[in-house]
């Protein structure tokens, strides 16, 4: 559930229903498709909330715009009845329930509160000022979590450094932007031998790196050379290798692309469906 504008409600030209029920049944239907509905997306091809919806058993959505509260029902990707208006509300926001089809997960339909909790964490870290709020009633007694972090992924270095020492109190932070393209990164050394690094495209981790990664490794180093050189701290015939100017970093390269590539990732989920 969130307290967004609500997912559209009025009738979509081109189909001839509802903007909620092409989100939930029509692939390619996102708000990047055709006129700038974002600034940046994770997403790539407008398949999130169809996919979700054919693969569950059942899922309902309620929309409230500010005047009324909307409902509609779907099993198996279906919708069982039309979009109803159900009652004035001032409330805004979309509320999402669903149930996973056993049919089609026959290995599990269970779900595992530490992964979402750590994905849902990233989320609030890269997206400073966003609070998420993770709460699990499956027990008798309900686990809820609360992530708010104003510092964003200042805030992040210090929570993966928990339980390390730092060598200097304050994280380095840095940010830019050019045209429709942002950058931004955190990172601080403790006294451990091996390096943290965590890079992000558009909220997604790029676990196989990319030239974000690349170029900022790269940059750490010729920097820190340049410094060492400026200052006599290496002699002349001496330089800095890139593990070493990363010895015991732990740093977090977010970037906000208008038109991400994430073709290595892509590809290996496409092959894998």
């Amino acid at each position: 559930k969130d307290n967004g504008r609500g997912i559209p409600v009025g009738i979509q030209p081109k189909l001839g229903i509802p903007a909620v029920t092409v989100v939930f049944t029509v692939l390619h239907a996102g708000g990047k498709f055709g006129g700038g509905g974002y600034k940046v997306s994770g997403g790539l091809h407008g398949v999130g909330a169809s996919v979700v919806n054919a693969l569950s058993e059942w899922l309902e959505v309620e929309v409230c715009d500010g005047q009324y509260r909307y409902y509609q029902r779907f099993e198996h990707g279906k919708a069982v009845c039309d979009l109803k208006k159900v009652e004035p509300t001032t409330e805004r926001g979309t509320q999402v329930a669903f149930k996973a089809d056993p049919e089609i997960f026959t290995e599990t339909t269970h779900y595992d509160y530490e992964v979402l909790l750590k994905r849902l964490r990233e989320q609030a870290f890269l997206n400073a000022g966003l609070k998420i709020t993770l709460r699990d009633e499956r027990d008798d007694e309900p686990v809820e979590e609360v992530m708010h972090y104003e510092g964003g992924i200042r805030q992040f270095v210090e929570h993966l450094n928990r339980t390390k020492t730092p060598l200097h109190d304050q994280v380095i932070y840095m940010e830019g932007s050019r045209d429709t393209s942002m950058a931004e990164v955190a990172m601080q050394y403790t006294d451990s031998y091996s390096e943290l690094m965590l890079s992000f495209a558009n909220n997604i981790n790029t676990t196989e790196g990319g030239t974000h990664e690349t170029g900022f490794k790269a940059a750490l180093t010729r920097v820190l050379n340049d410094y060492g050189k400026k200052y006599k701290l290496l002699k002349d015939d001496e330089s800095f290798k890139g593990e070493d100017a990363r010895e015991g970093l732990t740093a977090i390269i977010s970037v906000k692309l208008q038109e991400a590539q994430f073709e290595g990732q892509t590809k290996t989920k496409l092959g894998n469906s």
